[in-house]
């Protein structure tokens, strides 16, 4: 396993961290603790960090614009404003389905948005992911239990995703201008050994950059599945990484602390922590969301 510099971004401890991303126009990352229903804020060049409590379990955001996010929430998508955190319902999704929430999400490079949903309890095949295209959400992919792995090569013309309980990485063909399939997914790479595929996110040349749960590792794959390296992380439980920074050359990595007892948590001095990897790589920006045409 190679070994990076490693940093404490946020020493808060995440019950599930999840869902960062990266506004190079402000210089700030975000991400959440789905379980504890917390959106964290932190200014790269400074560390300073803000947590919000959102009142609900919520898993990822898109920009919008300056003034405005899209957060994925466990009933529906809001629009939240970035001035004073006021959140407003725009779409509600499996509203009427108590025992499911959001999970990994991202946003194609034409905007729009990738959702994942999975049981709160990860029952087997009680997820999906869904498309918000065009101010519509449709079901893309259905029977998932633990949807991961969401993201997009440079061009958006082929689309990834995991479901962690199998811990199989798909990749499918999309239309570049809208984000949506051209045909059914294939196996990219089957993951045997310990820990699963979890949170992912795609460099600027293509690489795959996917967080190992239950391995305290990140591992690159080329776009072919092809296992490039296999980067150290100071949590067990690393979830999603996120490329940040000054040339998106630092790669943000949350993780969690759930499912662990008392003696796991002893002896992961990291369990929950966002970290900062000097990975000497050079990730994207993302896309904005875009609501409507």
């Amino acid at each position: 396993m190679e070994q990076v510099l490693a940093t404490v971004l946020c020493a808060e401890r995440c019950h599930l961290g999840e869902g960062p991303t990266y506004d190079p126009r402000t210089d700030t990352a975000w991400w959440f603790d789905i379980r504890e229903g917390l959106l964290f804020e932190a200014v790269i060049g400074t560390g300073e960090v803000r947590r919000h409590a959102l009142g609900r379990m919520a898993s990822a955001l898109g920009r919008i614009d300056a003034h405005s996010q899209l957060i994925v929430a466990e009933d529906g998508l809001y629009i939240r404003t970035v001035a004073d955190g006021t959140l407003s319902l725009y779409l509600p999704l499996e509203a009427d389905n108590p025992a499911t929430r959001s999970n990994d999400s991202r946003v194609h490079p034409s905007g729009t948005f990738w959702i994942g949903t999975m049981g709160r309890k990860a029952e087997r095949g009680l997820g999906a992911i869904y498309a918000l295209h065009r101010g519509e959400i449709v079901r893309l992919f259905p029977n998932i239990t633990i949807p991961n792995a969401i993201c997009f090569s440079p061009d958006g013309a082929t689309g990834y995703f995991a479901d962690t309980d199998d811990n199989v990485l798909y990749r499918v063909g999309l239309d570049p201008q809208t984000g949506l399939p051209r045909g059914a997914p294939e196996v990219l790479l089957r993951h045997s050994g310990v820990g699963g595929l979890d949170g992912a996110v795609v460099d600027a040349e293509g690489r795959i950059w996917n967080a190992r749960w239950g391995s305290g590792c990140v591992d690159v794959y080329s776009p072919q599945g092809e296992h490039l390296r296999c980067i150290s992380v100071p949590a067990s439980q690393a979830s999603c990484p996120a490329f940040v920074g000054e040339g998106l050359s630092r790669l943000l990595v949350t993780s969690a602390w759930q499912d662990m007892d008392a003696a796991a948590r002893a002896a992961d001095p990291g369990h929950g922590q966002t970290f900062l990897l000097d990975v000497g790589a050079r990730g994207r920006a993302e896309p904005d969301v875009l609501l409507s045409i």
